[in-house]
């Protein structure tokens, strides 16, 4: 079995980059909507190709692009606005990757530069918990609040806060009630009570919880356990639902990562094996293909899509500080 190396995670970077707009927005695909939560997950695998620069210039179009209530309003079409929803997850998932831009580069002047930015983006999130301590989804432009969450958008803010936190602790800011917050956040996402949407039919509502930190390695396998038949097809991948003949490459890509941090390290080197046959020569990646057939669908090989297996194939290299982002319980189990 064999994970991209990193001659290919430095091409995969490359032709994310080449897709990157000068004023740092990281769109879909080259011409195509834009989102600030897979424009994080894209700097991040800039990040951790190397490719420093560019993922600069992704965090700074983020500070200069963010609304006065600290969320971005997604996606965006040609400059507009062209979505009515203001993603919580979108909002905080930037300390995600200044965070991860800290530890790859040292750089302190961007962590300063950037903590606003942080601050407001986690601020609207947590304005967004509801009583049982998960996260509202979202508000529309008119500012009105869902009335309820996401498992898996609950599970990747725990993530981020977890982030912001050690960037306040850098900036020598004290953030208690982001503490509190955290701890009532991930024992919803660990019960998964409250206010969660059934949206059991997607497969990260099943893994992002091991992504969150919330589980211990024994509670992930169990889960991972459950539904395993449900959403891996072997030898080609992950869907992305339950009830689609679809293997996308991102849910693969991170199902591998939650499959490492619950010790289940085999089996996430031949999940992330299986999916290298969407990888296209320039080293970007098809977003799916439906099976048997093999069919490409959509028909369009996605920055995002590439984002996730560069930051798969890091985490299970053991390369780079991304151990030191996913997870706490499960981190700390197979440090």
């Amino acid at each position: 079995m064999t994970i991209p190396d990193r001659q290919a995670r430095v091409e995969t970077a490359r032709s994310i980059a080449a897709a990157q707009l000068p004023d740092g927005t990281i769109p879909w695909s080259p011409g195509d909507r834009w989102d600030p939560w897979d424009h994080v997950e894209c700097a991040l695998a800039l990040d951790a190709a190397g490719l420093h620069d560019d993922a600069r210039a992704a965090y700074r179009h983020l500070a200069r692009a963010q609304r006065h209530d600290g969320a971005w309003a997604c996606p965006i079409v040609g400059g507009r606005t062209d979505h009515e929803v203001l993603d919580s997850n979108a909002a905080s998932y930037i300390a995600v990757g200044v965070w991860h831009h800290f530890l790859c580069t040292g750089e302190e002047g961007a962590l300063h530069e950037l903590w606003p930015t942080v601050e407001r983006g986690i601020a609207f999130a947590l304005d967004l918990q509801l009583p049982g301590g998960a996260i509202g989804w979202a508000r529309n432009l008119n500012g009105d609040a869902g009335d309820h969450a996401l498992l898996a958008s609950s599970s990747c803010i725990a993530i981020s806060i977890r982030c912001g936190l050690k960037i306040a602790a850098e900036m020598g800011d004290e953030k208690p009630d982001w503490e509190l917050s955290l701890e009532a956040l991930t024992a919803a996402v660990a019960r998964e009570g409250g206010s969660f949407a059934d949206r059991s039919r997607y497969s990260m509502d099943w893994y992002y919880p091991v992504l969150s930190g919330a589980l211990d390695p024994e509670t992930a396998r169990d889960r991972i356990a459950r539904r395993w038949d449900d959403f891996v097809v072997e030898g080609l991948g992950a869907r992305c639902v339950d009830d689609r003949p679809w293997i996308t490459s991102a849910e693969t890509a991170e199902l591998a990562i939650a499959l490492r941090l619950a010790g289940m390290s085999e089996e996430a080197t031949e999940v992330l094996d299986w999916v290298q046959y969407l990888r296209h020569d320039d080293g970007s990646y098809w977003t799916g293909a439906t099976y048997p057939d093999g069919r490409h669908f959509p028909h369009e090989r996605s920055t995002w899509s590439g984002a996730a297996n560069i930051l798969a194939a890091q985490v299970l290299s053991g390369e780079g500080s991304l151990l030191e982002i996913f997870g706490t319980k499960t981190t700390h189990a197979i440090a």
